[in-house]
């Protein structure tokens, strides 16, 4: 049955057979087949009560925003409590310095002694790095005496919280293993190890030399969770660990700048997505700033756009690679304008037009399963969404080929259209939209409307990065991403210690994070802005922003309002 509370992936999901939930790369996330119960995100009007005698459990969050865990036979009811205003299921979550802090201008506000500059360094002020851990033992993390500079690390896959005290009795062990068996929280990627020594590691390895932007602030470390060794984070996670964040941030009476180098691609790409206005919500809880990066998607062919007009057909093609074991692709389209949509599959067989049927279909082609959902518009978004899950049949890998997405107009008033498949990261190299559309390419939640949205470029040739998530916002065309900072070759902490490069929008983002907490130390904790956070802070940065050459119109969907990051 079709429940209009909940989004439209998850009444797919609970259409969908245990077989199809297993084959399928998306709609499985957050079902536990064993307890045979989902995760889910409720956005609520008030206090839920009743939940324990449905055998729910709640972690209630910040601004009635709540993660559920509810037995599947008793998901509707949950969802029709009166209090449940909307509901989502979790979505999977991919992770995407000296010449970059001089290209930022940041090595001008950190001369000790200067006359014509402040000194600012982060003192005072949190860091929060909310990624895949960190490497605690590296001594970038280190004070002068050998003691850490991490005020807690939440682990979420072991449920703990390692509190200062009990890294430093760690430390105190002499060596990375011995250290394990007193904190056992581990950076297995080194992700987070590079983003944490970008935003704020002191360089005490290198002597100085690579040091991170806010090098005396204090760390707030969550390592998130996933659901098997092998997975991702989820977006309940995520929301947990900024809830966790923003409430121990304000129990300090500190200012915290948090960094999210990690996001998808699933969504409306307009800021409405509970993810994203719960951002926005906790934006003004304490004072904050929360900078995430705008993803890798720019280059990779994984969205493609355009507008229809009265008697025209469009084919949007897709190349899948050989060897995909399941792909989603999501159309979102105006709920106003109508359009046949048909499938021609590899071999030019003929699906549809499909019946606009608002609901579950499944179609069969050969080895390939097609679970459809024709959806409507949500209480938080006016957008239609078209979903189609590509799922292999009696065999391990989708039947490769062009698939061709026909959109025949019958009646058209705005005429836009836009596809999305998941992250590259997931995907083949040859699996992507053969006419792809490089801007809206933004990963979610940095399209959340609060959020400080921080786009790349290389400062070695002062040129856009153009693997860099490009904006803006599908309809509402907000500016995104908001600035641009250094992201290709940073050089950052490495796992186990010493030094590698990295590239992403994911070490861009921590660059802004830091430079936060350096405007925030001159602020708010040494008194010359008591309000300089939230939106506040974002203006200045984009103020100070400086144009980056060859670039002719601002804002852009490239490098946002003013260009790249400079604080001076």
């Amino acid at each position: 049955m079709v429940n209009q509370k909940m989004e439209n992936v998850l009444n797919l999901a609970l259409s969908a057979s245990e077989e199809e939930l297993e084959r399928s790369e998306s709609l499985a996330v957050g079902y536990d087949p064993d307890e045979r119960t989902w995760q889910v995100i409720v956005k609520h009007s008030r206090p839920l009560e009743g939940l324990a005698e449905l055998g729910v459990k709640q972690n209630e969050l910040l601004n009635q925003y709540s993660i559920l865990t509810v037995p599947q036979s008793n998901l509707q009811a949950v969802a029709n409590l009166p209090q449940v205003e909307y509901m989502e299921k979790p979505k999977r979550l991919y992770f995407a310095i000296n010449q970059a802090k001089a290209a930022s201008c940041i090595t001008y506000v950190q001369v000790p002694g200067s006359s014509y500059a402040p000194y600012l360094t982060g003192r005072g002020c949190l860091v929060a790095v909310l990624d895949s851990g960190i490497d605690y033992f590296h001594e970038d993390f280190r004070n002068e005496d050998g003691s850490t500079r991490i005020l807690e690390i939440w682990d979420q896959t072991l449920e703990r919280i390692f509190t200062e005290e009990e890294i430093n009795r760690a430390l105190e062990a002499g060596s990375r293993r011995a250290a394990r068996s007193i904190v056992p929280s581990t950076d297995s990627s080194g992700h987070g190890t590079a983003v944490a020594g970008i935003a704020a590691g002191n360089g005490r390895e290198s002597q100085g030399q690579y040091r991170g932007v806010a090098f005396e602030s204090q760390l707030l470390v969550v390592k998130l969770g996933v659901a098997d060794p092998l997975g991702f984070p989820r977006t309940t996670e995520l929301m947990t660990a900024i809830d966790y964040v923003v409430r121990r941030a304000a129990q300090l009476g500190k200012p915290v700048a948090i960094n999210i180098s990690i996001g998808n691609t699933y969504g409306s790409h307009d800021g409405t997505s509970l993810l994203e206005t719960y951002i926005d919500n906790v934006s003004n809880y304490g004072k904050n700033i929360i900078v995430v990066g705008a993803g890798n998607e720019g280059r990779n062919g994984g969205h493609i756009s355009g507008t229809l007009v009265p008697g025209q057909s469009v084919n949007v093609e897709l190349s899948i690679a050989p060897y995909e074991s399941g792909l989603s692709v999501q159309l979102w389209k105006s709920y106003v304008d109508e359009f046949d949509i048909t499938l021609v599959t590899p071999s030019g067989r003929i699906l549809g037009p499909l019946p606009p049927v608002i609901g579950p279909q499944t179609y069969d082609y050969e080895q390939t399963r097609i679970l459809m959902y024709y959806g409507e518009p949500a209480p938080y978004s006016k957008a239609q969404e078209i979903y189609f899950d590509f799922i292999p049949l009696h065999q391990d890998y989708l039947q490769s080929g062009s698939w061709i997405f026909r959109l025949t107009p019958r009646r058209i008033v705005e005429g836009s259209y836009n596809f999305w498949l998941p992250s590259a990261s997931v995907l083949n190299t040859s699996t992507y939209f053969l006419r792809s559309t490089p801007d809206i390419t933004l990963t979610i939640p940095s399209t959340a409307s609060m959020a400080i949205t921080v786009g790349a470029y290389n400062s070695n040739y002062q040129t856009y990065a153009d693997f860099s998530g490009r904006g803006f916002t599908r309809v509402t065309n907000q500016v995104k991403p908001d600035l641009a900072a250094p992201g290709v070759g940073i050089v950052a902490p490495q796992n186990g210690g010493g030094y590698e490069p990295r590239t992403g929008t994911s070490f861009a983002a921590p660059i802004v994070t830091g430079s936060g907490a350096l405007l925030m130390q001159w602020g708010i904790v040494e008194g010359r802005d008591l309000f300089l956070y939230g939106e506040k802070l974002k203006a200045y940065l984009i103020r100070g922003a400086r144009e980056l050459p060859g670039y002719d119109v601002w804002p852009n969907p490239q490098l946002g309002d003013n260009g790249i990051i400079v604080l001076s």
